[in-house]
């Protein structure tokens, strides 16, 4: 069985508390005695998780070049994905479920926080390619702040198809292209909705911009070119959440 470490205390405590893989060993910086320290510790006792206490320089070996603010945790290595591809595409939408497609973003951390900004938007699941994309790295959970923990990331190895499988579901396919005629403010974004973004600079690929029900764009002032793919990521979702809110009367 392979291995890989969680670094950083929000994702190692997501892990501890609500995580969908146990961790196996839990590493912290000699000598820490705070809170989140003392929560660690405890909750590993608590499910009997062995905790070892290293100098700085012996975490920093485990996992070269990524900050791990003094704590890694030990787990199994599972696959690119944290949910089964079943698990979505076996199900009929529900009229809130919101899903959000990545076509290829290939920075971690750009991936890490389009997970955090779909967990705090309600988001059912994150779907990526399995090939030619950012995967699930420490770099990619660690920018997460513990979201990869708690939502499902499914990597499929045909998006169209399975683009078209969420349509059969019910969903409602909506990309977001910066030539697009209509914005995300001039179309319905209620009900079930898929919500598809492109790689950084590419944009969606052609097969997958062809799949979509329709293609929207974020207003953008002339003298700005494009938004980062993950704050275009936080800007849709929340006009997405805004609407909802104001269907059911809370806004």
């Amino acid at each position: 069985m392979s291995e890989r470490y969680l670094a950083g205390w929000h994702v190692v405590l997501a892990a501890l508390e609500e995580g969908k893989s146990k961790p196996l060993e839990i590493f912290l910086i000699a000598g820490r005695q705070d809170e989140r320290s003392r929560r660690v510790q405890t909750l590993a006792q608590q499910q009997q998780i062995p905790v070892q206490h290293l100098a700085r320089s012996d975490l920093d070996l485990k996992v070269p070049g990524l900050r791990h603010q003094g704590v890694l945790a030990r787990v199994a290595q599972d696959d690119a994905s944290s949910a089964n591809e079943e698990d979505l595409l076996d199900r009929e939408a529900e009229k809130d479920d919101v899903v959000l497609v990545l076509d290829g973003v290939q920075d971690p951390h750009n991936l890490g926080a389009c997970l955090r900004t779909a967990e705090a938007a309600g988001v059912k699941a994150v779907v990526i390619p399995r090939d030619r994309a950012a995967s699930l790295t420490p770099v990619a959970r660690k920018a997460s702040a513990g979201a990869s923990e708690r939502l499902p990331l499914i990597a499929v190895t045909n998006l169209a198809r399975s683009l078209r499988r969420m349509k059969e579901l019910g969903y409602w396919l909506t990309g977001l292209a910066g030539d697009a005629e209509e914005t995300i403010y001039d179309v319905d974004l209620t009900g079930p909705l898929v919500l598809v973004l492109g790689a950084e600079g590419e944009g969606m690929r052609r097969l997958t911009r062809d799949t979509c029900d329709r293609v929207v764009k974020i207003p953008m002032a002339s003298s700005a070119e494009s938004l980062n793919v993950s704050v275009a990521t936080g800007v849709a979702l929340f006009e997405a959440l805004r609407q909802r809110r104001r269907v059911r009367g809370k806004l």
